[in-house]
């Protein structure tokens, strides 16, 4: 059974269920994250300002959501990073989360992006499964430096 998932821009009416979604992504990957990173994450969705979103909609209602920006690199002027992809437990294994990465793919070939990547945890098999059927594991293992 396939259901209908309509992927469209986050707007304005969008931020309630946006923030469910936002806050089980942070919960999921242990990521504190105060009240006011919130309200200025989702000023800076909608404003587009360096991030954007895209929102799915099954039946009117706010499922998934996924959030991107586009930035230069040494070797390729635009790249395409996939920063946050989360979708509500109700409707995974239904297209939704794959919807959103191909609907962001669109976008970033519109904006003349050479190459799209994502990360996730080594341990997320779930996700892991759909990312091992729609993109490339080059091998590489990032690191972050405490600032």
């Amino acid at each position: 059974m396939s259901i209908a998932i309509d992927i469209a821009p986050l707007r304005p009416e969008d931020r309630a269920a946006w923030e469910v979604l936002a806050r089980g992504y942070k919960e999921f990957y242990r990521s504190p994250t105060a009240e006011a990173e919130y309200a200025v994450a989702w000023k800076r969705l909608l404003a587009r300002d360096g991030v954007a979103g895209l929102g799915a909609k099954v039946d009117g209602r706010l499922v998934g959501i996924a959030h991107y920006l586009l930035h230069t690199s040494t070797w390729a002027e635009t790249v395409c990073y996939l920063q946050d992809l989360f979708t509500s437990p109700s409707v995974r294994s239904q297209g939704v989360g794959s919807a959103l990465i191909e609907a962001v793919a669109a976008e970033a070939r519109v904006r003349g992006a050479v190459r799209y990547y994502w990360l996730t945890q080594d341990n997320n098999a779930v996700a892991r499964r759909v990312y091992d059927k729609i993109g490339k594991h080059n091998g590489f293992i990032r690191y972050d430096y405490a600032l």
